[in-house]
């Protein structure tokens, strides 16, 4: 079933209002690909236009059940010049320049046209993946975001060895009988089963993210009363 039929979405996507909405109110429906992975891994979700990119970071982090303990950088074709977007260095030692994530809205992106991103991490693994934002539309009120939607097969656990090295880790896996399965077995701390993606803990680890976004909402909305 297409996008346009999801009932959820139906109201998210009604763009027919005269007036321009402010991104406070607006979605956008990521899909997450990590790269050079046959079958894919990826993961669909939704985040608020008033997502930083260190948000965004946050949100593929809890839906590749990744562990957030290394570095990452975003790199984004804005008027046919690529900018990067990380954690700069705070003696100003970057070999690029690197704009703070937490600066920069995925809104102000989708202002200028931009589709796709590139998001890397861990730069010793280097796990590259696609960002493409499919659609944006007005947030449902009655839904809390960021939220999961969908993806398939599990990530790579941390510090695998990037591609070479989780392509040995599910050899021994799924060989009873490989000579590094039980070293494996007992690093990972049991079976890896690829094809699980443990969607309820993706929903639980994304749910903590957007109750943070509601402290977050209520707590200014609660300072802006009193200033008023």
């Amino acid at each position: 079933m297409g996008i346009e039929n999801e009932p959820e979405f139906r109201y998210a996507c009604s763009m027919k209002a005269t007036a321009k909405p402010s991104n406070v109110d607006r979605i956008a429906r990521v899909h997450v690909a990590l790269n050079h992975m046959k079958p894919a891994i990826w993961r669909r979700v939704e985040v608020p236009l008033t997502t930083s990119l260190r948000g965004l970071h946050e949100v593929i982090q809890a839906a590749m059940l990744f562990e957030n303990y290394h570095l990452f950088q975003f790199d984004v074709i804005v008027a046919d010049e690529t900018r990067h977007y990380g954690m700069p260095d705070p003696d100003g030692d970057d070999w690029i320049k690197i704009v703070d994530a937490k600066n920069v809205k995925l809104g102000s992106l989708v202002e200028r046209d931009v589709k796709l991103l590139s998001y890397t991490y861990e730069f010793g693994d280097n796990w590259e993946h696609t960002i493409t934002i499919e659609e944006t539309g007005m947030a449902d009120p009655a839904i809390d975001y960021p939220r999961f939607i969908e993806g398939e097969r599990r990530a790579p656990p941390e510090d695998v060895g990037g591609i070479p090295g989780f392509e040995e880790f599910l050899d021994a896996m799924k060989k009873p009988h490989h000579p590094e399965r039980k070293q494996m077995l007992g690093w990972y701390g049991g079976v890896f089963q690829p094809e699980e993606i443990d969607a309820p803990k993706i929903t639980r680890n994304i749910a903590k993210l957007a109750h943070r976004r509601a402290i977050g909402k209520a707590a200014f909305a609660k300072s802006k009363g009193r200033t008023s």
